[in-house]
């Protein structure tokens, strides 16, 4: 971290007096920064505690606090959106798409959107994935399992892509339907629920 670094340059005598000044200076500023960005944390995560959909919207694994923010904060009503995919082509978090000779490829995201829930989406999907990945195969959720095939099948970059997509049509729905996300639900279908039981109206995957 550049600010663990810095105070090792303060006292470097290689260095002339003005620039050591200087490192002093940054160093300084880059610590009231890193205050005044923990504190706006705190004021966001305070601010949602009460709000029940961006409560559901962090039972996401991946989702936190600043993501949920971000998203209630640049969504009005997410009834606007058709579905979760045209929810989730406006983050700007749908791969493209290149076909030829029958076979369809998928790209680089296409980036519209705004960029802040695009970049908070896309370092959920990091985190996401890295829990996907540490956890023991007999306790991933059904997401997890996807994740897993998929990152073994497609690679990191692409995974990433799959998986703040899959998260943003996931939100779309807890928003739009007023539903809540259960990662374990379908565990506790495939067990018990005869084929005349009603659907729950949990988000499972």
């Amino acid at each position: 971290m550049l600010i663990s670094a810095l105070p090792a340059l303060e006292h470097d005598e290689a260095l002339p007096l003005r620039v050591r000044r200087l490192v002093t200076e940054a160093r300084q500023h880059l610590t009231r920064l890193d205050a005044a960005i923990a504190g706006c944390e705190v004021e966001i995560k305070s601010h949602i505690k009460g709000n029940a959909a961006a409560k559901h919207l962090t039972t996401i694994t991946g989702v936190g606090a600043l993501t949920a923010a971000a998203v209630l904060a640049t969504v009005t009503d997410a009834r606007e959106f058709k579905n979760g995919r045209q929810f989730a082509a406006w983050q700007g978090v749908v791969p493209r798409q290149d076909s030829s000779g029958g076979k369809t490829r998928l790209g680089r995201i296409t980036k519209r959107g705004d960029s802040y829930p695009r970049g908070l989406l896309t370092q959920g999907a990091r985190s996401a994935l890295q829990a996907a990945l540490i956890k023991q195969p007999l306790r991933r959720t059904r997401l997890q399992c996807w994740i897993v095939q998929l990152h073994a099948r497609v690679g990191y970059h692409k995974t990433l892509v799959a998986i703040a997509n899959k998260h943003a049509r996931m939100m779309w729905a807890i928003l739009a339907k007023g539903e809540a996300y259960d990662p374990d639900a379908w565990r506790r279908r495939s067990r018990s629920a005869p084929a005349s039981a009603p659907a729950t109206t949990s988000v499972t995957l």
